[in-house]
């Protein structure tokens, strides 16, 4: 399983190298902000985007008028983030594994989250960088009240065969440059509250 993931990620990670920087996150940005819809008053996730991740940011500046925006902090290995307070204009300071946080700010536990991820499919599953990090956080969101996560990506990081674990946390949508994927209502689980 592990070789398998592994063979997907870099898959994923190819795919999302050729798609950067190739006029994508216009749209993607358009289609998330619509998703996410007029909201107020909400706490909403963003992330600082590293390397060849599709950027947020200015989905995150729409949405800081009327919401308090956040930025995932890694407290530690093993462990769930800690969400941190960002503003358009706050000073960043270099965090953990490279990724940017607010140097201050009040820390926040999010009603939604946009989700960075390396691969996704059409059911909303999604593989990650490998640490469990928002897995970890979502389960322990989710476990105390209505929590929406939507994935971030371009079309191109698609997978087929994906390995799902009893761990890994399902998205309630991706979101890519073309279209808004949903997961399908499985019979088995009881639905979910929604944000």
């Amino acid at each position: 399983m592990t070789r398998k993931k592994t063979a997907l990620r870099e898959a994923a990670f190819a795919a999302r190298e050729v798609a950067f920087g190739t006029g994508l996150d216009g749209p993607a940005q358009a289609a998330l902000l619509e998703e996410i819809g007029p909201v107020r008053d909400w706490i909403i996730a963003g992330y600082m985007p590293m390397r060849t991740e599709i950027d947020p940011l200015p989905v995150m500046a729409a949405l800081a008028d009327h919401n308090r925006i956040c930025v995932p902090v890694i407290a530690g290995r093993a462990l769930p983030l800690r969400f941190r307070e960002w503003r358009p204009d706050g000073a960043m300071v270099d965090g953990p594994f490279g990724a940017l946080v607010p140097e201050t700010g009040d820390w926040l536990e999010p009603d939604i989250l946009i989700v960075p991820l390396v691969g996704f499919d059409t059911g909303c599953n999604r593989i990650g960088y490998g640490g469990g990090f928002y897995d970890r956080t979502l389960e322990g969101l989710r476990a105390t009240r209505p929590t929406r996560a939507i994935g971030f990506a371009y079309d191109a990081q698609e997978l087929t065969g994906l390995v799902v674990e009893e761990t890994d946390q399902l998205l309630d949508g991706v979101v890519t440059e073309s279209r808004v994927i949903r997961p399908l209502p499985d019979p088995s689980r009881p639905p979910k509250p929604g944000i």
